[in-house]
């Protein structure tokens, strides 16, 4: 049997908790420095409160320190690895090679997605180097995934299923460092990915204006989860460290419902890794928080309708078609449920994005706050922002519990309370003395009433089991100081066995897989000890990243590189058009800024060069 976990993002301590109240088995947080999201920090203190509460039910908390590192910053680097492991925290992940050469404590390092994991090698050279899990790169698809977990079948694969997608590799991306300087390698994108473009031709002919040809839709991979699970995944990762509390219970409440369904039809395959079972005050649904439309990526192969080049803004569920349009009101035929509040919108003549707050509902009347410009009859109306959703939300909405049976037994001289986690091994117990006399009335009940009453804690007793000797009277006060002491002594159990982390052995020799090449600005070596990393493992020269010498990459530097192709998403695939346009094509920002466009059709990749 496999286990399996869901693993949630949190940008600060209040949403991690919310996470695994709705069904995370591990979560992702930065730390308050060198994390992929420099928005998304938190501290030390933070994180060992949200360590301790997430090993009650064994969530695992790991924490990114995956940018890329300067020299000055290693030492801060290094001490907060220690401080963060020391606080309990499960794992660090990891992109700079850097942590590599240091003195580091024996925490389990993961292989962040920024490292471009796309190939079974590259997987198998992180297992040698002592990575526990490793995060594929998100264009993989199923076969692909399966590939390397054939050939690698002794690594940890986390793989994306839901969220906000990078139009070029992770880590391969350097266009807001190189336009903005604000380096995505380091925390900071400034999503240049999101912007409007207008394409041309070589002979300078528009063939799009002002679209956001770079902007990919989220991914959703609700569908394949059981695929990937057969591929060889073992950790489901949602995008999502910038998002809010609400966006991320309704997501994880979601996952949490697929894959439990899983569970129970294929009980021998997979299991949870974590404890706890939820109930939710809420029906969750993926389209009813931010999205800028759906897609599985390349999970089944090379598809089309990748981006929503109209807007990156988030257009929510489809609610319905406008029917008729008067002076005050505006009516909409569908089945959705229209609130006072109620945030909808739609796509003009011109295909931009526009919205509007309804602030009374009659029937299929909706009365705006302001009339619409540009709205026509017959135009699809989406809901962005669903009020009734966000109220239930901004409450509690879910509650996670720890099931239990309680077993009394009587002893020589005594009693003794076990408490065991049902669909688990795991039991507790203690043993207590006390002579009782035997009561006048029947008692059984009141003991069960009694040892039940477990609330305020993460536990629930669904059963509890007698094995007394005739019928001994026990005080109230006896019992739940007995129940008591039994849940401190299991819920300190849980928490310290969760951390008790096995040396994790880094290999300080393996195999040479630069020998004899350089290392171009593409390895993001921004510091000495990756530099000496990559001059241990074969390299005979090592470029500087971008962050530390624009010069030194040339006067067109490649900014991105990825599967998406503009060609193929418009229509126009080289290897199928025949009128596909003229050859170099080129994006220009609204500020005149070229980029100019190169498509390998070979590895069916798109390149985007500055100009």
């Amino acid at each position: 049997m496999t286990s399996i976990e869901l693993l949630a993002p949190a940008r600060d301590l209040k949403t991690a908790l919310e996470a695994i109240s709705h069904g995370a088995d591990a979560v992702y947080i930065g730390a308050g420095r060198f994390g992929a999201r420099a928005a998304a920090g938190n501290s030390v203190d933070d994180i060992r409160q949200l360590c301790h509460q997430a090993h009650v039910f064994r969530v695992k908390v790991y924490v990114t320190l995956n940018t890329i590192l300067m020299d000055d910053e290693l030492e801060e680097a290094r001490q907060l690895a220690w401080q963060l492991y020391e606080a309990g925290a499960d794992a660090l992940i990891v992109q700079d090679m850097a942590f590599l050469e240091m003195e580091m404590p024996p925490i389990p390092l993961h292989a962040s997605t920024q490292i471009n994991n796309r190939t079974p090698e590259q997987a198998r050279w992180l297992r040698d180097l002592g990575f526990g899990q490793v995060v594929l790169a998100r264009e993989l698809s199923l076969p692909e995934m399966a590939e390397i977990h054939r050939l690698v079948p002794d690594v940890r694969l986390e793989v994306f299923v839901h969220g906000s997608i990078c139009v070029s590799y992770n880590g391969q991306c350097y266009a807001s460092q190189y336009c903005f300087s604000r380096s995505a390698n380091r925390g900071e994108c400034a999503q240049f990915c999101r912007l409007p473009f207008d394409l041309e031709d070589s002979e300078g002919r528009v063939l799009e204006r002002q679209r956001h040809l770079l902007s990919l839709r989220d991914m959703n991979r609700s569908a394949s989860l059981e695929q990937l699970l057969d591929a060889g995944a073992v950790s489901l990762k949602i995008e999502g460290r910038l998002k809010d509390v609400a966006y991320v219970k309704n997501v994880v409440a979601f996952y949490r419902q697929r894959l439990d369904e899983i569970f129970a039809r294929r009980p021998a395959d997979y299991c949870r890794s974590s404890l706890g079972r939820h109930t939710f005050g809420f029906e969750p649904r993926l389209g009813a928080v931010f999205n800028r439309g759906f897609t599985d990526y390349f999970l089944g192969g090379r598809v089309t309708g990748l981006a929503n080049i109209l807007s990156p803004k988030s257009a929510g569920e489809s609610i319905g078609v406008v029917k008729s349009i008067t002076e005050r009101y505006i009516v909409a035929d569908g089945e959705a449920e229209i609130a006072n509040g109620d945030g909808l919108c739609f796509y003009d003549d011109e295909g931009c994005l526009k919205g509007f707050r309804v602030n009374r509902v009659e029937a299929r009347r909706l009365y705006p706050h302001e009339m619409p410009l540009g709205l026509r009859i017959g135009t699809t109306l989406s809901r962005n922002f669903n009020q009734r959703l966000e109220a239930l939300l901004s409450r509690p909405s879910a509650e996670r519990r720890i099931p239990l049976r309680f077993t009394l037994s009587a002893t020589v001289g005594g009693f003794s309370l076990k408490a065991a986690i049902l669909g688990t091994a795991m039991m507790f117990g203690k043993s207590f003395r006390y002579t009782a006399e035997d009561a006048r009335s029947e008692q059984r009940q009141r003991i069960e009433r009694q040892l039940s009453r477990l609330g305020g804690t993460p536990f629930v007793c669904e059963r509890v089991e007698l094995r007394l000797v005739g019928n001994p009277f026990i005080p109230v006060s006896l019992l739940n100081s007995w129940r008591n002491e039994v849940i401190t002594d299991l819920t300190e159990e849980l928490c310290s066995s969760q951390t008790l982390r096995e040396r994790t052995e880094r290999k300080t020799t393996v195999s040479a897989p630069f020998s004899g090449q350089a290392v171009t600005y593409l390895g993001n070596v921004a510091n000495h000890l990756a530099e000496r990393f990559y001059l241990r493992h074969g390299a005979v020269r090592i470029e500087k990243a971008m962050e530390l010498a624009h010069s030194a990459v040339g006067k067109e530097p490649l900014l991105m590189q990825g599967r998406y192709c503009i060609l193929l998403e418009t229509g126009h695939c080289l290897k199928s058009d025949s009128a596909a346009p003229a050859q170099p094509l080129y994006l220009r920002l609204a500020d005149g800024r070229k980029f100019r466009l190169r498509f390998d059709c070979l590895k069916c990749e798109m390149q985007v060069y500055a100009v």
